[in-house]
């Protein structure tokens, strides 16, 4: 499936850290990053994750909710936010049901080997949950910043 701006962003409620679930539905009148990203407390995830959380009151201020999702079982996020201090949602995507819909759990490649895995993608819904913008292979270096800016144009 492919996702464009514009479209009405697929909803769903997945258990999320702390035993809540995170459901986007709800989130009707915010705007909401949704950041898809491969492994709990890996360099690349744990740097993203720490880069949301201290531009959480930023996000915040401007009415927007951040989710990060992954394969990552709840009781791997609530580790992983601990051990980092995180001040993101988390939620689990354990049978990528999300991810697929999203277009985000795709073949990637490594050492010449074939498997499927969450390419590192984000997404911007406005108040009505429709997407604003798309990030895809995303490099996490200055990406927070990026994504903080388009949420001040939408």
């Amino acid at each position: 499936m492919t996702l464009n701006i514009g479209d009405t962003a697929p909803t769903f409620k997945l258990p999320a850290d702390n035993g809540v679930d995170f459901d986007l539905a709800l989130q009707n009148g915010k705007k909401v990053v949704v950041y898809f990203y491969p492994k709990d407390d890996t360099s690349g995830c744990t740097s993203e994750a720490i880069q949301f959380t201290e531009n959480a009151a930023e996000f915040e201020k401007l009415n927007t909710v951040v989710v990060g999702i992954s394969k990552d079982s709840v009781k791997s996020h609530d580790k992983f936010k601990a051990k980092h201090n995180l001040q993101v949602v988390l939620a689990s995507d354990e049978d990528t049901k999300v991810q697929t819909e999203y277009g985000v759990w795709v073949e990637k490649s490594m050492y010449g080997k074939k498997y499927m895995g969450t390419e590192r993608s984000t997404f911007l819904l406005d108040e009505n949950l429709k997407i604003a913008q798309i990030w895809r292979k995303v490099k996490v270096t200055g990406h927070v910043q990026e994504v903080l800016k388009a949420v001040k144009e939408i």
